[in-house]
């Protein structure tokens, strides 16, 4: 039979924050997740609200145009998914988010070819509200000098 021995030095009470071996406690390996600085539909207002600022400053048809986004259509129409609807009567386009941002296929996925892609949309709604070629909206911007 094994005998226990009877302790003779008194337990020490240890602080709250320490540790079993004396140190304080750990903070947590990995942050709690934080909000992205910026969201998809942050880029996506960024890129149409630029691209429409150029176009009302180079079009005076289309300074009283008022540019609005939405998640999706109402409706399909006969083409499939329309990426925009114009309103001419009501001085008005609308940009779909969804369909352009995942209907589109990007020869590159990055930053700089989804807001490309993004502007020509927003091009080709404004030709379609004038009854243009979208490539005479901003002739100096896709020439070279």
């Amino acid at each position: 039979m094994i005998r226990r021995r009877s302790r003779t030095t008194p337990t020490r009470s240890r602080p709250g924050r320490h540790g079993r071996h004396g140190r304080e406690g750990r903070s947590a390996v990995v942050r709690p997740p934080l909000p992205p600085l910026e969201t998809r539909v942050d880029r996506f207002d960024m890129a149409v609200g630029s691209a429409a600022e150029f176009l009302r400053g180079a079009w005076e048809d289309l300074r009283e145009v008022r540019f609005e986004m939405a998640d999706m259509p109402p409706a399909t129409d006969a083409d499939g998914i329309p990426r925009w609807s114009v309103f001419p009567e009501e001085r008005r386009i609308i940009l779909y988010r969804l369909p352009i941002e995942r209907l589109g296929h990007l020869h590159h996925n990055d930053d700089a070819h989804r807001r490309m892609m993004i502007e020509s949309c927003v091009f080709r709604a404004a030709a379609d509200y004038l009854g243009r070629d979208p490539w005479d909206l901003g002739p100096d911007r896709y020439r070279d000098s």
